[in-house]
């Protein structure tokens, strides 16, 4: 990068380039990311929430010390959206220690635009959280400053435990660290994984409202806007549904999974969680066999959810019920390469519901319901051409069609086809486990440490190259799949407790890889972190039919 004579760094001064402007400047040393931002004012859609310096994510009270790279963000980005976030819960939980002292405050899921929050001390009610909502803007209109501090993790810990959070406690504990950092505002402590905005008063739009049985806390998105509750009834369920599990099984957190670690317990862990996974696999199919109209099976899911083990496990449980299942691939009904749809860039969009052929895929499955024989399609990859397989196909008494893809859900995809004919199975790692009462883990996180190991596994793809399509993998996502979730008749969820501690050794040195000159460099350097909070697994005791075996290798199924 060219720099003019006064743009070059002088004796006792710093040069921060400004990614946001493209201009330099020199600083002193010690300078705040926030007093940088002033210096520059970049124009951001909304006020600055945080800053990536040389690629790698700081919170605005950060001081510099060296010449750096500076780009700065809002809540249009993810990266802002996560610090927006946990500021904004860092209030709501100063707002129920004033009012309510003595309730447990605990994150449930990230569901409906939203995040979902339960109460544990007293019931939820419309007044509970109109009082809450009002104590918030107070605590933001008064403009308290966050403090980040660090002190001996002993002290931490029982600092902590003396105020009623010992979750807090166990993870730091077992992290095996002699110093910790934590936040304070005002008299209220708390722990994030993360950075947060620089005071309250940084945080100037939200909603708080009741939900079920808790309430939900919505934030502004992409858009700068905060969007219309979408109800998510069937994804909360699934998520409830593995919280109550964990509670009895005395296993809600890394923390406590940590200690399992270290105490040799993990291969206990492990089966406990694998066979639980399988029971919910046959109560699907014991559901798919009490229906005898069901004829076709429709599973999807996003990007490294584990679709296609689960479609084969559901298989084997299928036969045991009973059933004869045929599977199909949705993939053998692309159209030929030059007619697929494109985007917005001129490019293939494979994602396009319109690049499987419609008429074709549909006049087959009423031909097959209809009792008559077809010839299958095949998708030759390499050439981009739909060819007859050879393979035919006919259905007999007991037989039901078992169809994987992202369309599946799609009401477009079998239109025609009578509704009690199908069952349909939405398939995703809702990653349940949780750092903290107050520290959730995003699936997204889940499912892209799963695609880096196993896109470089079995495709030869650097971490860096999954990173970078990682965009365009969500953007597909927020069309094609997430919209149609709600529409499945069964939600199975993939995530396995104890997988992050066991993909941590696999995932740490491909992240090591991504340079920092890239913007990769952002959510490569943030997951690496992220995955020490986790004691490492061995992948040894995983059995060969193991979801998590699609990613790491090593499975009895054939892929």
């Amino acid at each position: 990068m060219e720099q003019t004579a006064k743009q070059q760094s002088v004796p006792n001064t710093l040069q921060i380039f400004c990614k946001n402007t493209k201009n330099s400047d020199n600083f002193a040393f010690g300078t705040t990311l926030l007093q940088i931002y002033e210096h520059f004012q970049p124009k951001l859609t909304r006020k600055p929430l945080c800053a990536a310096i040389n690629n790698r994510l700081e919170g605005l009270t950060f001081r510099v010390f060296g010449n750096k790279q500076v780009e700065f963000l809002d809540c249009t980005s993810a990266e802002g959206r996560k610090v927006y976030m946990r500021s904004l819960e860092f209030v709501l939980y100063k707002a129920v220690e004033d009012l309510y002292p003595g309730t447990t405050l605990t994150i449930e899921a990230p569901v409906s635009k939203g995040y979902y929050f339960l109460l544990d001390g007293i019931e939820t009610t419309l007044d509970v959280v109109q009082r809450l909502r009002q104590r918030m803007r107070e605590i933001i209109a008064e403009g308290h400053r966050f403090h980040r501090l660090e002190r001996p993790t002993e002290e931490v810990a029982e600092l902590f435990r003396a105020h009623g959070q010992k979750d807090k406690a166990i993870l730091i504990e077992s992290l095996g660290k002699l110093y910790c950092h934590y936040y304070r505002l005002c008299d209220t402590y708390d722990y994030y994984y993360g950075p947060l905005v620089p005071s309250t008063d940084f945080l100037d739009e939200f909603d708080l409202v009741r939900y079920y049985n808790g309430m939900l806390l919505r934030i502004p998105r992409e858009e700068g806007k905060i969007p219309e509750i979408v109800k998510q009834e069937k994804m909360l369920g699934a998520f409830q549904d593995d919280h109550q599990l964990q509670k009895r099984l005395g296993m809600t957190t890394v923390g406590h999974l940590n200690v399992l670690t270290q105490k040799q317990l993990a291969g206990a862990a492990i089966k406990v969680a694998e066979a639980l996974q399988e029971k919910k696999v046959a109560k699907i199919a014991e559901q798919i066999a009490e229906r005898p109209d069901v004829r076709v099976i429709l599973i999807s899911g996003p990007s490294s959810s584990g679709k296609t083990t689960f479609s084969k496990r559901l298989l084997i449980q299928l036969m045991t019920c009973g059933l004869v299942p045929r599977l199909i691939s949705l993939d053998n009904y692309f159209v030929d390469r030059e007619l697929t749809p494109r985007d917005e860039n001129g490019d293939y969009d494979y994602e396009h519901i319109e690049s499987l052929n419609l008429p074709l895929f549909r006049q087959q499955l009423r031909q097959l319901l209809d009792g008559e024989e077809v010839e299958l399609p095949r998708y030759d990859f390499p050439t981009g051409k739909s060819q007859p397989s050879g393979e035919r196909l006919q259905l007999s008494e007991g037989t039901v069609l078992i169809m994987e893809g992202i369309h599946a859900l799609n009401p477009l995809l079998t239109e025609g086809i009578p509704e009690e004919a199908k069952f349909r199975i939405y398939v995703s790692a809702l990653t349940s486990i949780k750092l903290d009462g107050h520290n959730y883990i995003p699936t997204t996180i889940n499912r892209l440490i799963r695609r880096i190991v196993r896109d470089n596994k079995y495709r030869g793809t650097s971490a860096r190259q999954t990173l970078e399509r990682w965009h365009s993998v969500r953007l597909g996502e927020e069309r094609w799949i997430f919209p149609y979730q709600e529409n499945a008749d069964v939600m199975f969820n993939s995530a396995l407790i104890y997988e992050l501690a066991v993909l941590r050794n696999h995932a740490l040195p491909l992240l090591e890889s991504v340079p920092e000159n890239c913007d990769a460099y952002l959510t490569a350097s943030h997951i690496h972190s992220f995955l020490h909070y986790f004691q490492p697994i061995s992948d040894e005791e995983l059995p060969p039919t193991s979801l998590l075996r699609e990613f790491l290798g090593g499975s009895s199924f054939h892929y």
